[in-house]
């Protein structure tokens, strides 16, 4: 061959290779691995490596608007060569198998559940089809979180859970369909928690080989990553989506709310976990350093209060702290993270920040309530603070910080502390007895009880001021169908494997179905202490994904979508964890 012939040959097999090592071109003689896994036989136990890259099409891509603010080098995901075993979450329930009464009794409560389940996704398919919301009383629909088919997202995991396998398969054909596109503001809590956190649950379920879900979760999570482009590197989470996809800079907020700044850990990490992508995990990574850096400087050390300046990067200067609305999955995430990092490398940042704060919660965010039968509990509340020396309790209770019965029983078992276990006890036992004694047998959304001094019993003082006993007042008699009390109850049962958390839940499921149900499906509650309650024309998204799941599972066999096995986001999205 001519020299300069092979020459020119050699320079066009060069670039030839080059173009097919960018994947713009493939040969067929050497076929490259796909860009995205449309065939998968099960979740990986590792990171894909080289990171997963979702399929070219035809959608707005916020992969291709320019970043303003670069990371010059991402965090990874921990690894360890010695896979680590957590402790035993689940009471092992092999040890004391029920007999076919309770089995029977077990199945009738689980098939009522479903049952209820079922009426209201029916009514939201022939209704409120890849709407937002149904809405129970009108048989119409609503638009709340950005118009992307919340009910729709939020409800896979449980149709799957049920096996309601031909409702799941319409569904993810319908969830294929939407368009993650700039809409103008955007609640990046809402969409993180119900609309990413479904998708991920969704594909774990599927044991990862429904990859049209990781494709969606790859597309939504690239538009929330985008939210953190800024030039602390913390989100925006209320954010003008608009703004952002035509390069216009943007910064956090000077006025922000704790919830809204760490509840992204669980779903970002989950979602680097399975695509290898590590710009998710490193944008939570930086958020949990200075959540670590600043909880000891707070006015009760510990603990972050709820009003935050992200902008600045100052968690420091509020002095209200609670576990309710604005704060409570900043909380939540700690422990739940450490379990689904396997308590491995950065995981122990979660373990401390989690021990430094439930130590807190128990001395000052816990009260005795003054109750007629003395009953042994504890009811989260808010307090102010001035500083270590100045707190002042308050005595207000919201139906929202019930989960931390669960949290606390979580993390006792994970940390093998029992004290733990046993406070988390107390306040799903409070919530309980909220139940019990309040009017219908429903808790209302906010309201107030008496405090005893310690956490030691103390004398019920009749002539105190009571609505009704126990109740001192009620500030928000609504039930807007919210899953936090029977959160805790699944959490408990599963934990400690004592049966009568199950009669609980089925006195609490018949009390809230009867008072809640509809023509369609069912409904808030305007004021729980009436005797005529009048129902809203509300059904928010988490009736399905949260409370009518939690109840299921309270029924189920205990080995569905074990505790040891799976970890649950705030919205009831159980990711599988790794390993």
């Amino acid at each position: 061959m001519h020299p300069r012939r092979w020459r020119w040959t050699a320079l066009l097999l060069c670039i030839f290779s080059f173009l097919f090592y960018l994947n713009y071109f493939p040969l067929w003689i050497l076929p490259s691995p796909p860009r995205f896994p449309y065939v998968q036989k099960s979740c990986p136990t590792t990171p894909p490596h080289p990171p997963l890259k979702p399929p070219p099409g035809r959608r707005f891509n916020w992969r291709d608007v320019d970043t303003q603010y670069p990371v010059q080098k991402f965090e990874q995901l921990p690894r360890t060569a010695v896979k680590k075993e957590l402790p035993p979450v689940q009471y092992d329930f092999s040890v004391d198998p029920p007999s076919l009464y309770d089995e029977l009794m077990r199945k009738r409560r689980q098939a009522a559940v479903k049952a209820a389940f079922a009426r209201c996704w029916t009514s939201y398919k022939e209704r409120a089809w890849m709407k937002d919301e149904l809405q129970p009383v009108s048989g119409g629909s609503k638009t709340t979180f950005g118009g992307w088919g919340a009910t729709l997202v939020d409800s896979l995991d449980t149709l799957w859970i049920m096996n309601l396998k031909e409702d799941f398969e319409d569904a993810v054909s319908a969830v294929t369909q939407i368009n993650f596109k700039p809409e103008g503001e955007v609640n990046m809590f809402e969409t993180t928690i119900r609309y990413l956190g479904g998708l991920l649950a969704a594909y774990d379920l599927t044991d990862c080989k429904d990859s049209r879900l990781l494709e969606k979760a790859m597309e939504l999570g690239d538009m929330i990553y985008a939210s953190f482009d800024t030039p602390n590197r913390m989100p925006v989470t209320r954010w003008d989506s608009v703004k952002a996809s035509k390069g216009v800079k943007q910064s956090p907020a000077a006025n922000g709310i704790i919830a809204e700044l760490a509840s992204f850990s669980l779903e970002f990490t989950r979602l680097s976990q399975l695509t290898g992508d590590m710009r998710y995990y490193d944008a939570v990574a930086r958020v949990t350093s200075v959540l670590e850096e600043q909880q000891n400087r707070t006015k009760l050390p510990g603990l972050w209060p709820v009003g935050i300046d992200t902008q600045n990067l100052d968690l420091t200067r509020d002095n209200q702290f609670s576990l309710g609305a604005m704060a409570d999955s900043a909380y939540e995430y700690l422990g739940k993270t450490y379990q689904l990092l396997r308590g491995v490398g950065s995981a122990s940042q979660y373990k401390k920040m989690y021990e430094l704060s439930m130590n807190a919660v128990i001395e000052h965010l816990l009260f005795r309530p003054m109750v007629p039968d003395q009953a042994d509990i504890l009811m989260p509340t808010s307090v102010r603070a001035n500083s270590a020396s100045d707190i002042r309790q308050g005595d207000t209770a919201q139906h929202l910080a019930c989960f931390v019965g669960g949290m606390l029983a979580l993390g006792g078992r994970l940390f093998q502390n029992k004290t733990h276990v046993e406070a988390g006890q107390r306040v799903t036992d409070a919530c309980v007895w909220t139940y019990q004694n309040a009017p219908h047998g429903i808790m209302p959304e906010m309201f107030s009880m008496h405090a005893c001094p310690t956490h030691s019993p103390c004398p019920y003082d009749a002539s105190k001021t009571f609505v009704y006993p126990g109740f001192a007042s009620i500030s928000d008699a609504r039930y807007i169908l919210r899953p936090e009390a029977i959160e805790s109850v699944f959490y408990m049962y599963r934990i400690t494997g004592d049966t009568s958390y199950q009669d609980i839940a089925w006195e609490m499921f018949q009390a809230i179905d009867s008072q809640t149900r509809t023509q369609y499906a069912n409904a808030a509650i305007r004021d729980v202490s009436t005797e005529n309650t009048e129902r809203l024309d509300s059904m928010e998204s988490f009736w399905l994904a949260e409370t009518l799941k939690y109840f299921y599972l309270v029924f189920s066999e205990p080995g569905l979508v074990s505790l040891d096995d799976w970890v649950f986001n705030t919205e009831a999205h159980p990711f599988r964890l790794m390993g």
